[in-house]
């Protein structure tokens, strides 16, 4: 407790006078609540405690007691300054765990979920991962208007965004290692440099909250969300993945100088349970406007080395960087829960190496120019096409149901079901366009 009090000490001397613990809903939606500094030591002994239906997303029910319990492992100072009328101050934030009213872990508790996935394989390798963050920078968030006519590595405004978001992440003990517009007009991306996967996720929450900060103070917004215009490229996440233990990068074959039998046993995993795990990682109803041919997003469980289209990418091996080999999983996108999807991702790889199983032929032409002949040849599989199919295959999973707690596994598939029925209410402009002059 000394070492907190010291802590407190310093934070006090760079005007922090606000802790806000953070922690997401079942949706990875971000959650938080601020306390006085004074209160911290308090808080690191009894937690704090609030409404637990708040963290059930749509599906919400009865309200029940929870408890928040920081990591102080994870405390940052938020690296800006707020002014009120005759105030200034600042905060940190800090990530933690959720216990019930009895005591025990929260089930519903997505990080302590990913916690446990990572514990529970420790002895076969430890994940690291790293993440390509794609978004737009809008006018406004009542309309998905452009800022810019830029296009891939050129042109484009608001680059400096990108910069005073990577600045303030590094500020924040997060490492970024890249930035640059993106395909789409108006689309950028910011990657995040290597980690381990608990970190990754937590860095990702807060990635998005800086960078819609940051835009906001532009006047300008930004959205993660997976396809907010028709006809051009989406936003994903492109996860970088690799296992690790005693320090060495176990998807690295040292005498094949490539990927390694558990690396490929990894892929088999994804590609094998890839339908089943596929609403973690496209959450949404709009996530699927994504996986569409033609826009650089996937639509079929291949993998390959220098196809941009595969469900899986292995970027091409560079001698004397044996730490950097790993496998890029492409099908995520920003909007979904990085816990859920991480936890996911890695029980279906660990699947494949338990199984021993062998990935099929790499395939490095874009597969929706191949014939519906040539694909059945190649035993070729579609992701799912849309939420309502994708949860089909979600809810019967023995995988996903090992792998998920009762009340996660429920409340997901509640709320995914939630969000369906909602929209399939909904008259879309599509048909007013389409239908209302003609019927």
């Amino acid at each position: 407790m000394e070492r907190i009090k010291q802590q407190i000490k310093e934070f006090k001397d760079k005007n922090v006078k606000f802790i806000r613990p953070v922690f997401v809903d079942i949706l990875g939606r971000m959650l938080d609540f601020t306390i006085p500094i004074e209160d911290f030591e308090d808080l690191i002994k009894n937690g704090k405690g609030f409404d637990g239906s708040s963290v059930e997303g749509f599906a919400r029910t009865e309200e029940s007691d929870l408890r928040f319990i920081p990591d102080i492992n994870t405390l940052t100072i938020l690296p800006w300054e707020y002014k009120g009328i005759e105030n200034s101050w600042r905060e940190a934030v800090v990530f933690g765990h959720i216990i019930d009213s009895s005591g025990k872990k929260y089930e519903g508790d997505t990080r302590t979920l990913l916690k446990n996935i990572i514990e529970k394989y420790e002895d076969i390798g430890t994940l690291k991962c790293g993440a390509e963050i794609e978004f737009f920078i809008f006018e406004n968030n009542k309309n998905p208007k452009h800022t810019d006519e830029g296009g891939y590595f050129r042109s484009g405004l608001y680059g400096e965004i990108r910069k005073e978001a990577q600045l303030a992440l590094n500020e924040m003990g997060i490492k970024t290692e890249f930035d640059h517009h993106e395909v789409s007009p108006s689309q950028h991306e910011i990657d995040l440099s290597y980690t381990n996967a608990l970190k990754m996720a937590d860095s990702i929450i807060l990635t998005k909250y800086v960078v819609k900060r940051i835009a906001r103070k532009y006047g300008v917004y930004a959205s993660f969300m997976p396809k907010p215009i028709a006809g051009i490229n989406g936003n994903g996440m492109h996860l970088h993945l690799s296992l690790w233990k005693d320090g060495k990068n176990l998807f690295f074959d040292k005498e094949k100088q490539g990927l390694s039998k558990i690396a490929k046993s990894y892929i088999a995993g994804l590609i094998k349970y890839g339908k089943d795990i596929q609403a973690g990682l496209n959450q949404w109803i709009n996530s699927y406007k994504r996986l569409y041919p033609g826009y650089e997003a996937p639509t079929y469980l291949v993998w390959g080395t220098k196809n941009r289209s595969a469900y899986i990418r292995v970027p091409e091996y560079q001698k004397g960087k044996e730490f950097a080999t790993r496998i890029e999983i492409r099908s995520p996108d920003p909007a979904c829960n990085p816990y859920l999807a991480l936890s996911l991702i890695h029980a279906a790889g660990i699947q494949g190496i338990k199984e021993g199983l062998e990935p099929p032929e790499p395939v490095e032409v874009d597969v929706f120019r191949l014939s519906d002949s040539e694909r059945k040849k190649l035993n070729i599989e579609e992701l799912s096409p849309s939420l309502e199919k994708s949860l089909e295959f979600f809810e019967k999973s023995e995988l996903v149901k090992n792998t998920l707690p009762k009340h996660i596994y429920q409340k997901f598939i509640e709320n995914k079901k939630i969000e369906c029925k909602n929209f399939n209410r909904v008259v879309t402009d599509y048909e007013i366009k389409n239908y209302f002059s003609v019927l």
